[in-house]
């Protein structure tokens, strides 16, 4: 919900309470603020009983689909906290898509029942599934994992990251079991299926990718890695090491607080396999505008912390040798699917992953680092045939790179100097 940058004030005219106006051009329409607002005060008056009156909204930046406001309760008879965050999806769900609203609403309710000390999200105040409003704890003004990523400080982003790793790590192991509650909290928001939003790409990937290389690198995928490559699906199944996972762990949906990381976007939240989740220790952040590389050592330490969180529930994804083939197989379906998605057809253009080129590296040249991490572990662990691909692709796609770079960079908190880990 909180996005990179600075939250900005919104004003209407139509408003009786005074807000500065915002200079910005992106700025949330005055009119959906206010639509945010009025339908807020109402959920929470008949809610309570009695009058709520929210005041001084900023827009916190939400997406196409969504408005996200933090909101100062101006009128507040019941103790409800100081400030609110509200977030108002604009429209319905596209017919033949999966609805986010109901998913991102089953994923607060699960997490809202939690004990306070496991509780990995905001809480859920209050919910309108007809309005398609949210209403939830606001978490402060505090950094997002990408604030410290693009700071200059390497020790404050190194013990983000291991942060955001243990955090993670909670989530699975609190939320291990808890699959049948979600289902059961969709149905009641009216979605009776519901899978991984990213197995079918996965199954995707694998089936376009060897003609994608073939035609734009002239790389032949060999059906030994074909086949290495297929064995990775298991992990796509109904596994035994299922958790919640947020889906969109992105450096910008992840606050840094006083009480540890806290997840903020549910918009894709589903149930998987943990281990996809924990590969974004080795392929960072795949698919996110913000993908540089990590500092040798950080990849480790943050899968060491992970560990350490889901022990408990799952002893032998403690033992390094037991986790080695499952977290290869996991890194080698985000490999394949990040090319799939970020590899320009023909090669005819490579730009930045997202708009902002400053917090988003070429995409060729992520591509380069992920296969060639994925060289050396699958070198490492026993998939020869991935090893050769891996290194050939990496081999393919720096030549393609041209004059340019051909390292894909540190996060720039690592730049100066690594961190100690």
């Amino acid at each position: 919900m909180m996005r990179e940058g600075t939250p900005r004030r919104v004003s209407s005219d139509a408003m009786s309470r005074s807000i500065p106006v915002s200079p910005s051009s992106d700025a949330v329409a005055p009119t959906a603020v206010v639509r945010a607002l009025n339908l807020a005060e109402q959920l929470l008056t008949r809610r309570h009983g009695a009058t709520v009156t929210l005041a001084d909204p900023e827009d916190l930046g939400g997406s196409e689909r969504s408005v996200v406001l933090r909101t100062r309760v101006a009128e507040n008879p019941f103790g409800l906290p100081r400030s609110l965050v509200i977030k108002h999806y604009q429209r319905e769900a596209t017919p033949g898509q999966a609805d986010r609203f109901r998913f991102e609403a089953a994923s607060c309710q699960l997490f809202t029942a939690l004990p306070v000390d496991c509780r990995p999200s905001p809480v859920l105040y209050a919910l309108d599934p007809q309005n398609r409003l949210l209403v939830l704890e606001d978490l402060g003004r505090s950094s997002t994992l990408a604030d410290k990523l693009f700071n200059d400080d390497p020790e404050a982003a190194e013990r983000a990251l291991l942060a955001w790793a243990r955090a993670l790590g909670k989530v699975h192991a609190v939320t291990a079991g808890r699959e049948n509650d979600f289902g059961a909290l969709l149905r009641r928001l009216g979605v009776r299926a519901w899978r991984d939003p990213m197995a079918d790409e996965a199954r995707n990937a694998l089936a376009v990718v060897p003609e994608l290389v073939s035609g734009g690198l002239g790389i032949t995928v060999s059906e030994a890695a074909a086949n290495e490559a297929y064995s990775a699906v298991r992990l796509l199944g109904g596994t035994r090491y299922r958790a919640f996972s947020p889906s969109d762990s992105c450096p910008d949906n992840n606050l840094v607080t006083s009480r540890g990381v806290r997840f903020v976007d549910f918009e894709w939240g589903c149930f998987r396999d943990v281990v996809l989740d924990a590969a974004y220790a080795r392929v960072p952040f795949p698919a996110c505008e913000s993908s540089f590389a990590l500092p040798p050592g950080m990849s480790d330490a943050m899968l060491a912390a992970w560990r350490h969180e889901v022990r408990s529930v799952w002893p032998d994804l403690d033992d390094p040798s037991r986790l080695a083939g499952r977290l290869l197989d996991a890194q080698m379906l985000w490999v394949w699917l990040t090319t799939m998605l970020l590899l320009p057809p023909g090669l005819a253009s490579d730009g930045p992953i997202g708009p902002d080129t400053r917090r988003s590296p070429r995409a060729l040249l992520a591509l380069a680092h992920y296969w060639s991490r994925l060289a050396l572990d699958a070198g490492q662990g026993n998939r020869p045939a991935t090893a050769d691909l891996a290194s050939a692709m990496a081999r393919a796609l720096g030549r393609r790179l041209g004059d340019g770079p051909t390292e894909l960079p540190l996060f720039p908190a690592f730049r100066a100097r690594p961190p100690l880990v």
